[in-house]
């Protein structure tokens, strides 16, 4: 009897023991000894390989196969365990955009005193690589950039500038604008005329979310190439010259982007409409002009990586304890045709705006950056708020944006919501590399070690994020 009596006492003691080690719901598992989950390496590559595959045709802004992407990953947020947050019941969130198309091809015009004035045509003697309205006009101002910033821009003017290369030309066309300039034109370049016929199909308007006048992130900036022959001839036309792009407008047509919205709902009753919004962008650009003979603009590293890291961290979450804040996972569509997914999520989000703390984007992490260490992530915006290094004080591979020239706050789904005072910023390790936008930024370029390694140095900060009662805020002047 007395050893049936200590064999049950043994047996609770070693159960007792055990549930006292086993996480509570609702416990915090960046607790002291706490464990924090390994990244399923299998996972990450599998995500990978469909997102960036052939199949999926570059997950082109508003298309078909951005809606696959999609619902690919809302199946797998499925899987996970995640609450579908989006339109009735679903995961996915579908956004009505208006899209004006252009009638006819591009003009330019302007006329020295004592000419009869000169015209160019688009496909010919002018690229109109983006257009913002339908009537532009404004004052020849030209600009030296080559050797820095230049001159200040005078508001309004039609600025010639001549950037150091065509991967720089569409950053400073959207600086200029920024300070000031109607339009921006630029040289061609040899890879640009090596391409000119092919690029010389009609420019689109700016596509806007139906009710929301806003373009989310992106500026509305005018950039227009010349070739050289038209390029020399402006270099001699004064400044002050009045230069006008005139582009024939058609009617306007609906079209749709689609969002991946979930939940995982927060355990405290005090802290459960605190919410952690984390997010990527599904699209890419889709079929394109051929490079090599390939027309297809995979987008490994931009951005099926952060999808993938998105995903990644949603598996981590649901097989966790539930987190005391609610964690809200967002994948945007149509990022890259000016946040326009991002922006009908923030006029319909899941929770109130002034219930999000902090809002992480995952943003090009396929590879790492040179500008800094191996293992080493980067946060945008680092010097606006307190988020970066409080998330690098708990263990994350963090530190500030080596590329402050490129302005890439502003340049992600991120600017959409820190315009209205959410503390958003995104994690990023992208180095500048060539295949940018270019249908080489395929899988053959993504470094998973350093993907894998990345993801997983996010886990234990997003999870002490997710579990404390730390209040991300902008420092003094950083909100925009």
């Amino acid at each position: 009897m007395r050893l049936r009596t200590l064999a049950v006492f043994l047996i609770l003691t070693t159960v007792t023991s055990a549930l006292a080690a086993f996480p509570q719901q609702g416990a915090n598992p960046q607790s002291a000894g706490a464990v924090v989950p390994e990244v399923c390496r299998r996972c990450i590559q599998a995500h990978m390989e469909f997102l960036a595959s052939d199949a999926l045709r570059g997950r082109g802004s508003g298309t078909a196969d951005e809606l696959l992407a999609a619902t690919y990953v809302a199946s797998e947020m499925r899987q996970y365990g995640v609450e579908p947050a989006g339109d009735g019941g679903t995961f996915i969130q579908t956004a009505t955009l208006l899209r004006r198309k252009v009638a006819g091809p591009p003009r330019l015009t302007f006329k020295v005193s004592g000419s009869r004035g000169t015209v160019w045509t688009h496909g010919k003697e002018i690229l109109v690589l983006q257009l913002a309205a339908e009537h532009i006009s404004g004052p020849l101002q030209k600009i030296d950039t080559s050797r820095g910033t230049g001159a200040p821009v005078t508001p309004g003017a039609i600025v010639f500038a001549n950037p150091v290369s065509e991967i720089d030309a569409r950053q400073l066309a959207y600086q200029l604008v920024s300070q000031g300039a109607a339009a921006v034109i630029i040289p061609e370049s040899p890879r640009l005329r090596a391409r000119w016929s092919a690029a010389s199909k009609l420019p689109q308007f700016p596509v806007v979310v139906d009710g929301d006048a806003e373009r989310g992130m992106s500026q509305k900036a005018t950039f227009i190439a010349v070739s050289n022959a038209a390029a020399a001839q402006l270099s001699r036309v004064p400044d002050g010259v009045v230069v006008n792009l005139r582009a024939p407008g058609a009617s306007t047509e609906k079209t749709y982007t689609w969002n991946v919205v979930g939940k995982i709902s927060g355990s405290d009753p005090v802290q459960q409409h605190e919410t952690i919004l984390l997010t990527a962008h599904l699209d890419h650009l889709g079929i394109g002009t051929p490079v090599n003979g390939d027309n297809i603009y995979n987008g490994a590293d931009d951005d099926a990586s952060g999808t993938t890291a998105v995903l990644e961290l949603a598996r981590v979450l649901t097989a966790s304890p539930r987190p005391r804040r609610t964690i809200v996972l967002a994948l945007f569509g149509s990022e890259e045709k000016g946040g326009l997914g991002s922006t009908y999520f923030r006029a319909h989000p899941p929770v109130p705006l002034k219930d999000i703390a902090a809002y992480l984007e995952f943003e090009m992490i396929g590879r790492p950056d040179p500008a800094v260490p191996r293992d080493t992530l980067w946060l945008t915006g680092w010097n606006r708020t307190n988020l970066g290094p409080e998330l690098a004080g708990h263990g994350a591979h963090l530190v500030g944006d080596p590329h402050p020239a490129e302005d890439f706050f502003r340049r992600s789904d991120n600017y959409v919501f820190a315009k209205q005072g959410v503390v958003a910023q995104t994690v990023s390790s992208y180095g500048l590399h060539q295949d940018y936008h270019q249908p080489s930024d395929d899988l053959a370029h993504i470094d998973f070690q350093h993907m894998d390694e990345a993801i997983e140095s996010m886990i234990g900060p997003v999870l002490w994020l997710a579990n404390s009662d730390f209040v991300p805020k902008w420092n003094d002047g950083g909100q925009p």
